[in-house]
């Protein structure tokens, strides 16, 4: 593979100053030791330290950004790169900065057909209540720019809505109260233009919090998904709708709940998912026959000339 492309060094981007950084440690250190593997000249760099930017512009001539949440996934990253005329891998600017913002994306997602569920922004415990009484319990509050779901509750009476805000409110100023879908959790990657085999994902106790995600062996992920055929097809439709409504490109993964009904919500979309043993890309990419370098080589192959 590295004889049809000269990519010249590669510096993996990670680490970084957000609350996703632990698991951005580990994405990005997966991700050098593919390119490595593969006889790439690659450099990890944490851009949280002071010389991260004189190493990007005295080193780097492509970058595979592995920035998980703020600094990495809003667009703020992308517009330095492409300040400096460096090819980077996934979306754009403007596409990052708008999957990033729940709020916004969902707005986008209303207007484009994309099924999502109901939601209201709310700036106070007050408007929360009111909130609980439109949209029922339980219900999801959570922090418009988060990831990973920091700072997000489930909400199921009224006694836990003070908390609840006050925690989404301490990582973002912009809160949403999301209508809880009661269903299968299931997750669908895009790589190149092309959705993945869908995962669906078990979590103890009905919880695919930050534990489950990234610590917890009692989590259970399934792909195939054992869903029919034509329910998978589906959510791979719906999944590519809603990643081009909001402009993105390269890779993603698009989070998708079905309700009991079999009726399928859009969650958000991640412009930068993890790479780590517990994430779900590469799971997707390795039941069609993708194994992880390759995974990442496609990664690196997709990078926007800037």
């Amino acid at each position: 593979m590295t004889q049809d492309h000269n990519f010249g060094v590669i510096g993996v981007l990670y680490g970084g100053e957000s609350s996703e950084r632990d698991v951005s440690l580990e994405s990005g250190e997966a991700v050098f030791r593919a390119l490595i593997t593969q006889g790439f000249s690659a450099e990890l760099i944490d851009t949280a330290e002071n010389n991260a930017i004189d190493t990007l512009i005295s080193r780097i001539d492509r970058a595979v950004i592995m920035l998980h949440g703020r600094g990495g996934e809003d667009g703020v990253i992308q517009g330095l790169l492409e300040t400096l005329k460096i090819p980077y891998s996934g979306s754009s600017v403007p596409a990052c900065a708008l999957a990033m913002d729940k709020w916004r994306s969902k707005l986008v997602f209303e207007g484009s057909g994309v099924p999502t569920p109901k939601f209201s922004v709310v700036s106070s415990v007050e408007d929360l209540l009111i909130a609980c009484d439109e949209l029922r319990f339980p219900l999801i509050v959570k922090p418009s720019t988060e990831g990973s779901s920091i700072g997000l509750s489930k909400v199921a009476r009224i006694e836990d809505v003070d908390a609840a805000f006050h925690l989404a409110r301490k990582y973002d100023p912009i809160v949403i109260a999301e209508k809880f879908i009661q269903g299968d959790e299931l997750t669908v990657a895009i790589l190149n233009g092309e959705p993945l085999p869908v995962v669906r994902i078990v979590a103890p106790n009905n919880n695919y919090d930050y534990r489950a995600k990234y610590h917890s062996n009692e989590t259970k992920y399934f792909c195939p998904s054992g869903l029919e055929g034509r329910v998978d097809l589906e959510l791979q439709n719906i999944a590519l709708r809603a990643f081009n409504a909001l402009g993105c490109s390269g890779w993603g993964r698009v989070d998708i709940m079905i309700d009991e009904a079999d009726l399928p919500w859009v969650l958000e979309v991640n412009t930068v998912p993890g790479m780590t043993s517990h994430s779900l890309v590469p799971m997707a990419a390795e039941a069609s026959g993708i194994n992880f370098e390759h995974l990442v080589y496609e990664i690196l192959r997709g990078c926007d000339v800037a």
